[in-house]
């Protein structure tokens, strides 16, 4: 009874103040136009033809050999790239956690090859795949001498796949693992259970939904990706890919839709699982009771193998990212490999690189504030303020998540180059900059919407409940009390927005217009024409661009993450 007074009483302050309401209500119109909308094109124009509402459409792809081809591809490729690189991730987050390090040169490769994946383009590794074990691979040709090798495929995929969504994987699993409380583990043992026996009758049945978790993960990522599958796919074509030649190959823009609500319900379904299932499954792991540190293990009969096993994938994947700065600078890769600038030079001067880089960045730049901004509102929102349409701002927030960046790319595609509902409203923000910038803040919102959610689930209501109390409106609240308290959660959202905005491509691809030159576009398109040497200036200085980024956002959290007066007491 009482709680639900609360509620009423939250609900009535809320109406009372003008600019909250109104900050719902564009919230709203945003969501529904921009992401909403787009989805429901793509079931309308599946269903309904000229002949009204029919399965015709769906008929016709299901009927094309390469369309149920694709499907197979899709779910094999995501079924064992998730196996993996949940497996591999564990390994790694297990060995950080449970084993004691002989260096702290292990330690920072750890840290290197978890950070690359987010600091780097999607289809970095597909570019060095091919030039470590293409027909004018390195390892391939030079190492082993064989000439009549095919790296591209189902193999070169899934590799490629599983070296680039591991370390999510590991991420997620380490906080797992350090959430155990060891004195579980430690009576196992004092009862003389092995470390095998613990492991598998304690450890991994605490950590199974976060294991689970991991896996669907990886599968949404990998039956999602549109770049690394187009260019060391080959022949090999998956759902993403093939939505993609639909649109630019055979111009039928209906198929492709329906084929986009294929991928679409697939990726819902894993995403529903994922987040209804294995999350209301999660184990509570940290007490909140006092316990003493967890023993290490140091025994070296387990110590040197898992060592030696991580430390050969973690090496492998930084040799991989090494190869790209190194296609730059070599004349041509696989023939001639004396040193030259000639990439960067012709970059710049014949294929419109300065363009290329500006384009981008000001897009991304432009981008990134509104969404850590958006996404520390919406979180905001959710967390502590009561409304009827909450739980719709949240789960809308939160479904482009789950749709993959081709689909979104297609669904913009016929919701708005002829206008909303092909009316012809809105028909001028196709093939703008402004879209581009618009599907950007799409993409990073859940990403940043649920770093706010965690960081504000953390400050007790009271704080901002004395704000109140002194006559302040939601405005000066959010803008004086609750954002500096989740300062650290906005840098990292502006940064992590620019990141993902600036190596984005499955969906602007179908956007971008010549208009417009994008890096990742650029990388894309020289990689497919075997301009090697291109492709890999371009990416090197993509690199170099989003570590710089998450350089600076290390230093501002430094800097402003605590107090002034607490940094000086700690000088």
């Amino acid at each position: 009874m009482a709680r639900n007074q609360s509620t009423a009483l939250d609900r009535k302050k809320l109406m009372a103040d003008p600019v909250m309401v109104t900050t719902i209500v564009v919230l709203i119109a945003f969501l529904t136009l921009f992401i909403l909308y787009p989805l429901a094109i793509l079931l309308v124009d599946s269903f309904v033809t000229k002949d009204g509402v029919t399965l015709s459409v769906f008929e016709r792809i299901m009927s094309m050999q390469s369309f149920t081809t694709a499907i197979t591809n899709t779910l094999s490729v995501g079924f064992f790239v998730g196996i993996v690189s949940a497996l591999v991730g564990l390994l790694f987050a297990y060995v950080e956690v449970y084993v004691r390090l002989k260096t702290k040169f292990m330690g920072g490769l750890f840290k290197v090859v978890s950070i690359l994946p987010v600091v780097s383009p999607p289809f970095v590794l597909s570019l060095s795949m091919i030039m470590l074990f293409g027909k004018a691979g390195i390892i391939t040709r030079y190492l082993l001498g064989i000439y009549d090798n095919n790296v591209y495929g189902f193999w070169g995929i899934f590799v490629v796949q599983s070296l680039t969504f591991f370390p999510v994987c590991y991420m997620m699993l380490k906080g797992l693992l350090k959430n155990i409380d060891p004195s579980l583990e430690e009576a196992a043992r004092d009862m003389g259970a092995s470390r095998w026996k613990v492991f598998t009758s304690v450890t991994l049945p605490l950590i199974l939904p976060g294991l689970g978790n991991a896996f669907l993960v990886s599968f949404i990522e990998s039956i999602a990706d549109f770049a690394n599958p187009m260019i060391i796919g080959g022949s090999y074509d998956t759902l993403a890919t093939s939505i993609y030649l639909q649109i630019t190959g055979a111009y039928d823009k209906e198929g492709a839709a329906a084929m986009a609500v294929v991928l679409l319900c697939i990726t819902l379904v894993m995403f529903i699982v994922q987040k209804y299932v294995l999350e209301a499954r999660s184990t509570a792991t940290l007490t909140g009771k006092a316990s003493r540190a967890r023993m290490l293990i140091a025994d070296r009969s387990v110590t040197l193998p898992l060592s030696i096993i991580c430390s050969v994938i973690a090496l492998f994947v930084v040799l991989m990212y090494i190869c790209v700065p190194f296609g730059a600078l070599f004349n041509t890769w696989g023939y001639d490999f004396h040193l030259t600038g000639k990439w960067f030079v012709q970059m710049f001067t014949k294929y419109s690189g300065l363009q290329a880089f500006r384009d981008s960045f000001v897009l991304s730049l432009i981008a990134a504030p509104i969404t850590a901004l958006l996404s520390m509102i919406i979180s905001y929102l959710v967390v502590k303020r009561s409304f009827r349409s909450k739980g719709f701002i949240e789960a809308v927030s939160m479904l482009a998540m789950a749709v993959p960046g081709t689909v979104l790319g297609v669904g913009y595609i016929r919701g708005f180059s002829g206008g909303l509902f092909h009316t012809g409203v809105m028909q001028g923000l196709y093939g703008t900059g402004v879209i581009l910038v618009i599907v950007f803040i799409v993409r990073s919102l859940p990403t940043g919407t649920r770093s706010g959610i965690s960081a504000l689930r953390q400050i007790d209501k009271s704080i901002e409940e004395s704000a109140y109390d002194m006559g302040a409106d939601s405005f000066t609240v959010f803008k004086t009390v609750t954002l500096p308290l989740i300062k650290d959660s906005f840098l990292s959202g502006l940064v992590t927005a620019f990141v993902r905005s600036i190596t984005a491509i499955s969906a602007i691809i179908l956007l971008v217009t010549p208009q417009f030159l994008l890096i990742t576009v650029q990388i894309n398109e020289f990689a497919s024409k075997g301009a090697f040497g291109l492709a890999c200036a371009f990416a090197t200085v993509l690199i170099v661009i989003t570590y710089g980024a998450v350089l600076l956002m290390n230093l501002a959290m430094k800097r402003f993450g605590t107090s002034r007066k607490f940094q000086e007491e700690e000088e």
